[in-house]
């Protein structure tokens, strides 16, 4: 691959991490610690996604994003610092495609970087076939085929059972729905539902081991308590 990734961050050592681990993935990095250098960039290089700071010494992160949209459609992940739903909300509403809260793992960011690419491309440049669609989900790095009956993670395969994959594939059909136990219990095992069973949050908790997920702040399947289970969008 040799897609053009901008990165902008006044924090050095997180904009070189993250650059590492970009051409290490194959794609050409350019990189800025302010804004106003970024803008020039922006302008004068053909970019196929901008991973952009929300805070930056000079001109913030959200204002960069504007002009970004006033004559581009490639993707744009913003970074913060901050956990706010505001502050997420306004980013994504102005035109960002994805949001990360630092601290966070660069291998994430990598993962996150190539989800937003294949669907830049799938649905912007048509290289996704009719026959093919609703076969595949990829959330934020987690790829699910139903097809090949495969499921990665950050680039890394998970070994699932079927019941397993076919817990999570309903789930990332109904990204962004609070799912109730029982409505997963009877669909994905064909059985009635009985107020005692266990058997969904058992294999909700395999399946965040294998996931390497921590119970108590998942970043993909989180507990609605007294509801159910969700893939947030």
């Amino acid at each position: 691959m040799n897609e053009k990734i901008l990165i902008v961050d006044d924090e050095r050592e997180i904009a070189d991490l993250i650059e590492v681990y970009l051409k290490n993935d194959g794609f050409t990095v350019y990189k800025f610690y302010n804004g106003k250098d970024a803008l020039g960039c922006i302008e004068t290089t053909e970019l196929d996604l901008v991973i952009l700071d929300v805070m930056l010494p000079d001109i913030d992160g959200f204002c960069i994003c504007r002009k970004i949209r006033e004559k581009y459609f490639y993707p744009v992940i913003m970074l913060t610092a901050k956990v706010e739903d505001v502050d997420k909300i306004m980013g994504l509403a102005i035109g960002a495609d994805d949001y990360i809260t630092k601290p966070f793992n660069p291998l994430e960011v990598a993962a996150r970087v190539k989800t937003q690419l294949r669907r830049y491309m799938r649905y912007n440049q048509l290289t996704l076939s009719p026959s093919a669609k609703g076969s595949e989900y990829d959330i934020r790095g987690l790829v699910i085929n139903k097809e090949t009956h495969k499921c990665s993670l950050y680039d890394r395969e998970l070994s699932l059972t079927p019941i397993e994959f076919s817990l999570l594939w309903y789930l990332c059909e109904r990204q962004g729905v609070v799912v109730p136990s029982e409505e997963l219990f009877e669909n994905v095992w064909g059985e009635k539902y009985l107020s005692n069973n266990n058997t969904v949050m058992a294999h909700i908790g395999r399946l965040r081991e294998k996931m390497n997920e921590p119970a108590k702040n998942p970043k993909f399947i989180k507990t609605v308590w007294g509801v159910g289970y969700t893939i947030e969008k």
